[in-house]
């Protein structure tokens, strides 16, 4: 199973970009979204933002996930 995760552009270097999943900077590759701008959320997978997303969308699925982690490490 395949996982995209949202993150948020923080800066933009070429086809580059730093993103920020809740706390968390990575390097993701721009070149499958070239019209992702600074502050859009986009999915990342393996490296590459493979679209760009609805801030309210991904702010709701980075709360489910957190919510599924805390979940997790209190079993």
């Amino acid at each position: 199973m395949c996982l995209a995760v949202p993150a948020r552009i923080e800066k933009i270097s070429g086809a580059e970009a730093e993103v920020d999943m809740g706390g968390i900077t990575r390097k993701a590759s721009l070149m499958l979204t070239p019209g992702a701008q600074v502050g859009d959320y986009v999915l990342l997978h393996a490296g590459f933002a493979i679209s760009i997303v609805d801030e309210t969308e991904a702010e709701e699925t980075l709360r489910l996930l957190t919510e599924i982690s805390q979940s997790m490490e209190s079993q």
